[in-house]
């Protein structure tokens, strides 16, 4: 081989390496980007820094590594492996949060089934008779309005937490009345009706509206209320009752609405 040959054979070879090196190195970059993302996410989440902290401590020394390794060149494959551990730390604290996040809400949900279950015991050692009457004037006193729907019960914004369809604890009042009522009139039923104000997307609100109304009605259903007679719709912002303009108007609008059947259980047309 000449030695014009082998000059250039020698450049060739460097610059394939030296291209090779570069990618690499970029491939790493990325790798390491994403780690930094997913450990900024969990560290930034309050769940997740009070249920896993162990892991977000070793999703945050795994990345420190990885940035380290990443200013010496040739470390490529360190820093993706390194990374690589940091957000399968980071990944592990989000999936222990949830399944942690999934149990407290199931036990919370559990406690209230039972206290709403022993309030409704204690409340049958009335007479039917008295509580047939006393229902009937509560349920009418709580229904805002008599349409061509029927008998209109309104249940407030008041209920739900901003943005939620979990029933607070204020709602249990409303709703045991709600279920000895129905449980005094079985021919009865009812269609349970979402709807939010204007802020958000008509699609989130949509989903929120349903949401809100599923809540009620599985709280209903948990009581022993068979679920053949109760009907679900959520209207999302649609069918204001106020502007929307003011927080007043809006706080009106959030609502979830039970219509009620007559005696033999006819319900008046949905909207």
């Amino acid at each position: 081989m000449s030695l014009k040959s082998a000059v250039f054979s020698g450049a060739l070879l460097s610059g394939c390496m030296s291209l090779a090196g570069c990618a690499g190195h970029h491939n790493s970059d990325q790798v390491l980007q994403q780690a930094t993302s997913d450990f900024q996410a969990v560290k930034e989440d309050s769940n997740v820094l009070r249920i896993a902290p162990k892991d977000v401590i070793r999703a945050g020394e795994s990345l420190a590594r990885a940035d380290r390794l990443s200013s010496y060149w040739g470390s490529g494959n360190d820093v993706e492996h390194y990374a690589y551990l940091s957000q399968r730390y980071s990944e592990i604290a989000r999936e222990h949060t949830q399944q942690v996040l999934n149990e407290e809400r199931a036990a919370k949900l559990e406690l209230e089934r039972q206290r709403l279950q022993l309030a409704l015991r204690e409340a049958k050692l009335l007479s039917v008779q008295q509580q047939g009457q006393w229902l009937e004037e509560q349920i009418v006193s709580l229904a805002t309005t008599q349409t061509d729907r029927g008998l209109v019960m309104t249940l407030g914004d008041v209920l739900f937490d901003t943005g939620e369809a979990d029933l607070k604890n204020s709602a249990n009042r409303t709703v045991l009345k709600l279920v000895q009522f129905l449980q005094l009139n079985p021919k009865r039923v009812v269609r349970i009706e979402g709807y939010t104000d204007s802020t958000g997307g008509s699609d989130d609100n949509l989903k929120l509206s349903l949401a809100r109304a599923q809540a009620v009605a599985d709280v209903l259903i948990d009581l022993g209320i068979d679920e053949k007679r109760i009907q679900v719709e959520g209207y999302g912002d649609q069918y204001p009752v106020d502007v929307n303009a003011t927080e007043r108007g809006r706080a009106q609008n959030r609502r979830v609405e039970i219509v009620f059947s007559d005696e033999k259980g006819q319900l008046g047309a949905a909207r």
